[in-house]
């Protein structure tokens, strides 16, 4: 008999709990097969996790009504962006929301919270903690400006829910452990952001005391639609594009960043490229050529080689 068969339809497919496998019917000798792996104490899978989601979706059968993933793992499975230094920690946070106690299981990191806190989202059937809830949570292991990156996700491009949200999410967090981490970033969060290069480099400029940057801005010219920049300054003319590593190893993301910044040029729009350096090592030279360039800008001294190529015309 193939072994899938062995264990009833419902079981297959699926992390499943012992209990619930032997109260269907399986034999012990069957749920010790090295068939199985066995990712959590009490719990069983059939392949082995290859991600943190994988991981934690193994451990759910373990869970209660009243508990929820959240911290790491809740931003995980939502794609809110976490610091490299956390993507490697492959523990599982799980919430019990209410006075129960907390879940204790190798592998896994137990909180509590109480009920007027944490609401539940669903992410497939895995119940997780609302992203605004999370966003708090994350104050305790995440610096402000990572905090920032966090944030301009949740608002800006997963649209999870808004500002205001965060706000009140807040608010129903007094006291807890990490909130002025958590206020002094919802201060910076901003809708608009597409990407945590952008939010980086957005507070490396105004860090550095320059004027905060207009985020994804459309450059119209003449009435007609030009580009939309990651970063930019209307009033000088000057856009900012982050340059990942997908714009070097994509060929058409190449061609369309060339074809942009020329469309920019003949606007006579200075186009600055940053990348990860711009806004770790070298954060300081980027931003005072920025400045440099916003005060020749307001000054009126600007790019005029579209001006210069229409008089060599005549």
């Amino acid at each position: 008999m193939e072994f899938t068969a062995r264990f009833p339809t419902a079981l297959r497919n699926r992390p499943f709990r012992v209990r619930e496998a032997i109260q269907r019917g399986v034999p012990a000798s069957t749920l010790r097969s090295r068939r199985l792996v066995h990712p959590f104490h009490g719990t069983r899978t059939w392949t082995t996790p290859r991600t943190h989601e994988d991981l934690a979706r193994s451990v759910a059968p373990r869970l209660r009504p009243d508990q929820a993933f959240s911290h790491t793992t809740a931003a995980r499975m939502l794609g809110i962006p976490l610091p490299r230094r956390l993507e490697d920690d492959p523990r599982i946070h799980v919430t019990t929301i209410g006075k129960d106690q907390a879940l204790r299981v190798r592998g896994t990191v137990g909180h509590r919270a109480r009920t007027s806190r944490a609401r539940v989202v669903f992410s497939g059937t895995a119940a997780v903690v609302h992203p605004a809830d999370t966003f708090v949570m994350l104050a305790r292991s995440l610096t402000v400006d990572e905090l920032v990156v966090a944030g301009d996700a949740i608002v800006g491009w997963l649209n999870w829910c808004t500002i205001d949200e965060l706000v009140r999410a807040a608010r129903r967090h007094r006291g807890s452990r990490g909130l002025r981490r958590a206020r002094a970033a919802l201060s910076l969060v901003r809708p608009g952001s597409r990407s945590p290069g952008e939010t980086r480099l957005r507070l490396t400029l105004i860090r550095r005391g320059l004027p905060e940057p207009e985020l994804n801005h459309d450059v119209v010219a003449q009435g007609r639609w030009v580009a939309c920049v990651d970063l930019a300054y209307p009033g000088a003319r000057i856009a900012i594009e982050y340059e990942s590593d997908l714009h070097r190893t994509d060929a058409r993301a190449f061609r369309k960043d060339l074809t942009r910044g020329e469309r920019l040029k003949d606007v006579d729009w200075w186009l600055v490229r940053a990348t990860a350096d711009d806004v770790g090592p070298l954060a300081d030279e980027f931003a005072s050529r920025i400045r440099r360039l916003l005060n020749a800008g307001t000054a009126g001294r600007h790019d005029t080689r579209r001006r210069g190529r229409l008089t060599s015309a005549r």
